[in-house]
């Protein structure tokens, strides 16, 4: 790969989500902007072997994006009201180019465009997830178990949504801000979610977008100081981001949270995180980020010499139930349970979900099987292994669920 590809790759990979936002904010068009950008990528995949990477390659991509635009609204001959703006914004884009300074951030307001109330709601978090964080139409489409077709139909619709009706690629006025923060919020957590799979960043699609996350994650705590949940999810992201270093070994091996060298986490996200969740305390307004945070920082006390305190995880869990009464929160209360009470009190809380919602919960069965095991229910226990390991789509975590299987006696 020549100098000029790899500084291509590395500009998509780092400020797709700034260009485009930066281009919709101005054209009121995502998908033109989206086919823009994508034209002036390839003309750099052109051109700058043969001319030489430009000094600032982002602003030589807003303006080669910007006169795409342009070009595309002349050959549509028509009055089109944008157009003037787009002349002007070629302008702006070039002068960006011409200027020292870094072209604005424009991220936030895209996110709060996609959370907009004329947006289906269920085609808001894909669509951040996409236009934002630069995550393809499949790889969302797994994430909310829906076919790809009709994924990238759901979100050309809300592009178009977007063009027709008008909407503003801004932060929302104060009035219209709660309704929208905590799809923004989803959004901004699930495009974690979609990196966290990846431990060692070996997927080229999925680099970068944790750190992506977090600053997304940083700048709406900044922009909403008095928002609880917004600094709970800050705080939630950087303590699940300390500990990436520790998740697996040197081969690649799967490292169970308790068995985690603390030594590998980074003590000043977690310090960080700390902070996030005091200032969070401090507003009293409880949520389920804060909720999740705070049961990590038990954990995270470890680094510090002090042992998990199982009882305060279970009871944060129960919060948590009350707050969002998922199975995922419903299992960890067992497993929690199960530490700090015996097996059993956590097999009788695995208990009393419904087989409908358990089936192919992948979590649930491990634990399960984990309870089982040490309650000394051997047989009953490698069913359960079994069970998880057949769900378990990491073949890290598969191989440590059949280690754990092959000890049963």
């Amino acid at each position: 790969m020549t100098n000029a590809e790899q500084t291509v790759e590395q500009v998509a990979r780092n400020s797709y989500g700034r260009l485009i936002a930066y281009l919709a904010a101005r054209s009121r068009d995502l998908a033109a902007a989206e086919d823009a950008l994508g034209d002036a990528f390839l003309a750099a995949l052109d051109q700058w072997p043969r001319d030489g990477v430009p000094q600032k390659p982002e602003a030589w991509l807003l303006t080669a994006a910007r006169r795409r635009m342009i070009d595309a609204t002349r050959r549509r001959a028509t009055a089109d009201a944008a157009f003037p703006s787009l002349e002007l914004a070629a302008l702006d884009a070039q002068r960006a180019a011409e200027s020292v300074r870094d072209f604005p951030d424009e991220r936030l307001g895209l996110l709060f465009c996609c959370a907009h109330p004329a947006i289906d709601e269920a085609a808001r978090t894909p669509l951040m997830l996409q236009t934002v964080l630069g995550l393809d139409a499949a790889r969302i489409a797994g994430a909310f178990l829906v076919a790809p077709a009709a994924m990238s139909q759901r979100l050309v619709r809300a592009k178009t949504k977007i063009r027709v009706a008008g909407v503003p690629f801004e932060i929302p006025s104060v009035r219209e801000l709660p309704e929208r923060v905590e799809a923004v919020m989803e959004a901004i957590y699930a495009a974690y979610g979609t990196a966290w799979d990846d431990a060692f960043g070996t997927d080229a699609k999925r680099r970068g977008v944790a750190e992506e996350a977090v600053w997304l994650a940083r700048v709406l705590a900044e922009t909403m100081p008095e928002n609880a949940e917004a600094h709970g999810l800050l705080a939630l992201m950087l303590f699940c981001e300390s500990r990436r270093a520790a998740r697996r070994s040197a081969t690649g091996a799967f490292v169970p949270l308790d068995k985690q060298d603390v030594s590998l986490w980074s003590e000043p996200m977690i310090v960080e995180a700390e902070r996030a969740l005091r200032t969070a305390s401090a507003l009293s307004a409880p949520g389920r980020f804060q909720v999740e945070a705070a049961i990590q920082s038990v954990h995270a006390q470890r680094l510090f010499g002090a042992p998990v305190r199982w009882d305060a995880v279970a009871m944060f869990y129960g919060s948590l139930v009350a707050i969002a009464p998922t199975v995922g929160a419903y299992v960890g209360m067992a497993a929690a349970l199960g530490e700090a009470r015996g097996p059993d009190t956590g097999l009788t809380a695995l208990n009393g979900l419904h087989d409908t919602d358990i089936a192919d919960y992948q979590p649930y069965w491990a634990v399960r099987a984990h309870l089982l095991a040490h309650a000394g229910r051997a047989p009953e226990a490698r069913v359960a292994y079994d069970r998880a390991i057949h769900l378990s789509d990491d073949s890290a975590v598969r191989s440590f669920l059949l280690a754990q299987a092959a000890t049963l006696s």
